[in-house]
């Protein structure tokens, strides 16, 4: 179990089922996204819309994958190859085919979900596997899955001037599980936005760097 940052109180673990439902929220959100701003800028990053929900999607299939073999590696990830489509975008496992429009990188993303949502729920949680932040079990690569949603879908939303408020509780047990030092009182999602350098808090400027802690918890 984790602590909560906002009361001290004990939280359930991050599971499949929020993997899910940060998927299905997400790809609800882009059904409406309209064909013309796939090309814009996604919030302050430095990729487009296109390339940023490309880049989850590859997340999710990326941390699917390190929970795949039979012994999974620990001191690097399972090795497909990692390339660039320019100099300044993000460095992907795979990509979706741009001739299937923005429907089919939709699909890209839900597949990418599915996959992670099938090895959190079928992985032994005593299992663990390579990730940059920290060797990691399956509760944190659902949570690192569900992060990499909410906060891309942040920066995708404001590319596409569209509302995006995840749920709160949702929030708070990703920040238990990752970002164990987190200041607490304030809201869960605004928090989350804080600790991944996308937001201020009150008494706690933005964050120029940040990294999540992926190891267990007891």
């Amino acid at each position: 179990m984790s602590r909560s940052v906002e009361t001290g109180s004990v939280l359930s673990p991050v599971t499949a089922d929020d993997v899910d439902l940060a998927v299905r929220l997400a790809v609800g959100i882009l059904r409406d996204a309209p064909p013309e701003g796939w090309g814009g800028k996604a919030g302050s990053l430095e990729w487009d819309c296109w390339e940023t929900v490309e880049h989850l999607a590859d997340d999710l299939f990326y941390y699917a994958v390190q929970l795949g073999p039979q012994s999974p590696p620990l001191d690097t990830h399972v090795p497909f190859v990692l390339s660039q489509k320019r100099p300044d975008g993000p460095a992907n496992f795979l990509f979706a085919d741009r001739d299937a429009g923005p429907a089919g990188l939709v699909q890209v993303l839900e597949a990418g979900g599915a996959l992670l949502v099938a090895m959190v729920r079928t992985t032994p949680p005593r299992v663990r596997a390579h990730h940059a932040a920290g060797v990691s079990d399956p509760e944190g690569f659902a949570a690192m899955g569900v992060v990499e949603t909410l906060v891309h879908m942040h920066d995708v939303a404001e590319g596409f001037g569209l509302a995006w408020t995840p749920p709160s509780a949702l929030c708070s047990r990703v920040l238990a599980r990752l970002f164990p030092e987190a200041p607490g009182g304030a809201d869960p999602w605004l928090t989350l936005l804080w600790a991944t350098g996308r937001a201020e808090l009150p008494g706690h400027p933005r964050l120029t760097t940040w990294r999540w802690a992926s190891t267990p918890r007891s």
